[in-house]
């Protein structure tokens, strides 16, 4: 199989509903899929940046918890909790294939501030330089701003915290790993004859309307917070794909311009 992705940087997201089960627990199988997947594309030559959900999901699954926390001191409890069990994973598997992890976590204040901002660059280019495989997730342990109020929400959810990494970085694709395999021109969960939407090269109010609907019980990002994402990275330059989270293997078809999904073209590509 051919590893060798156009792209020179890419940025991964995967959602919660691809990393744990319907148990809340963590999809060791798939994850592990995800790591190898990745780690080969980048002994190709290309450089990845993983853009991870699930602390929270993870978090309240070790802490015997029924149910996704209400009260914010219990989602931050949660987020601290899972954001350890999935650095030790990431860590372990991405371990097993030669390549080293760094954890990166953001708050809104970290991409507004200009100095914050030039300094989060510098961390995410010194570690690319040094070959490691930065992981990045909104830091909920502290952002209770994003997670709870809503108030100056710069992510809210890691579809436009990925688009936001991937404009920083100066990536040149950016992949939202879900779990829907695509865009529709309908909701095909009501719509038997909707029809999956393989390139867009503008995002119209239309797409707009077929893109509604929330996210699961686990995550928080339905296709509208994706496909704000991918106009977001459009306008930076970045071609994005959305495609199904189920089958990380795509990734060699999606990072050599084809594969699954949806992929939305920019037309102001990065040089």
């Amino acid at each position: 199989m051919q590893t060798g992705c156009s792209a020179h940087r890419i940025v991964v997201k995967v959602g919660t509903s691809t990393l744990t089960h319907s148990t809340g627990k963590l999809n060791l199988h798939r994850l592990e899929e995800l790591a190898r997947t990745l780690s080969d594309i980048k002994n190709a030559g290309a450089e990845v940046i993983l853009v991870s959900s699930g602390a929270i999901s993870v978090g309240t699954s070790k802490l015997g918890m029924t149910s996704r926390p209400e009260k914010l001191p219990l989602k931050q409890a949660a987020a601290s909790v899972g954001q350890c069990e999935l650095m030790h994973i990431y860590d372990k598997l991405f371990g097993e294939y030669g390549q080293t992890v760094g954890q990166i976590l953001l708050t809104g204040e970290d991409v507004e501030h200009p100095i914050r901002r030039k300094n989060l660059l510098n961390t995410f280019l010194t570690l690319l330089n040094l070959g490691v495989v930065p992981v990045v997730n909104e830091n909920d342990s502290v952002s209770f701003n994003e997670i709870e109020t809503g108030h100056n929400k710069v992510f809210g959810d890691n579809d436009t915290l990925s688009a936001i990494v991937a404009k920083l970085t100066g990536a040149d694709l950016l992949v939202l790993l879900t779990d829907i395999d695509g865009l529709y021109d309908s909701d095909p969960h009501t719509n038997p004859d909707a029809h999956i939407i393989p390139v867009v090269r503008e995002i119209t109010d239309a797409l707009r309307a077929a893109a509604g609907g929330a996210g699961t019980a686990r995550g928080t990002g339905g296709m509208q917070t994706k496909l704000a994402a991918a106009e977001l990275a459009m306008q930076a330059g970045i071609d994005t794909v959305i495609a199904a989270g189920d089958a990380p293997a795509a990734l060699y078809d999606i990072c050599r311009g084809g594969g699954p999904g949806t992929r939305f073209i920019s037309p102001h590509p990065v040089k």
